[in-house]
Parts: structure tokens; sequence; C-alpha cells
């Protein structure tokens, strides 16, 4: 882990996060600004910063975490289905791998890659994170 990683703080604990996942490789937790409410990021716990970067013996570990929580959004949330991306190095701001899994339904103005952002409400994402981690 690096000093000065927002995403090494959030998987030793010293950042909050609404964690709807930890297994002995991967952390996901709730995007604090979402495209959509339910935006989960998966990341390894070891500091990574590209998929190029990314060990052989993680590529399981953080995409099945990804498949399962994209079932997960669809089964909490009511989502029709999701968006799955990754950034590397171009538009990536925490320099540290990550998945993005976005809940998404028909007609939710989405295009393309234009991500509009929202917010949570006080208590919200608490109550999204404890709906994911139940679908799990």
């Amino acid at each position: 882990m690096v000093d000065g990683c927002d995403f090494c703080a959030v998987v030793r604990g010293e950042e909050p996060a609404q964690i709807v996942l930890s297994t002995d490789d991967v952390v996901a937790f709730l995007d604090r600004r979402p495209v959509f409410k339910g935006h989960v990021l998966v990341v390894p716990r070891e500091h990574v910063e590209t998929l190029i970067d990314l060990p052989d013996e993680l590529l399981e570990p953080v995409f099945a975490a990804a498949r399962l929580l994209a079932g997960a959004v669809r089964d909490a949330l009511g989502a029709t289905g999701s968006f799955v991306a990754m950034n590397n190095t171009v538009s990536q701001s925490v320099p540290h791998l990550h998945v993005h899994v976005v809940p998404r339904t028909k007609g939710d103005g989405l295009r393309g890659f234009f991500w509009p952002r929202t917010k949570y409400a006080e208590g919200e994402m608490r109550d999204y994170a404890d709906r994911l981690r139940a679908a799990l």
C-alpha cells in the first residue's frame, strides 16, 4: 500500500467508506460522487495503478468481484443492468486501479462516456451499501 493514496487509505480503514465487499484481495465501496446511486468501485487491496500493472494472480479476484457486484446492483437496487468500466491513467482521478460498477436503467440519461455526477442525501449512502451487502 502507498501513503497518500486515497484508495489505499480506504483499504487500511483510515478513510471512511461504505464498504460493500471485502475479501483477501479486493475491497469494493460506494463512490462518493456516483454517476447513479449505488455506483461501486472495486479495488485490489494491493496498490496497483493501472490494468497493465495488475498481477495475473489478481485478475480473477478483481473481475470476479466486479461481476458479482454487477449482479448485486441489479438485484438490490432494481437496476436493469450495469455499466462496468475502468480508466487507465487518463481520467483516472485516483492512481489506484478501480473498476466502476454503475447501476443502469433504460432511459437513465447516461450517454456515451459523459458521466454526470450526483450526491447522496445524509444517511442515504449507508442505505445503498446495506442493500448491496444484503444482495451479496
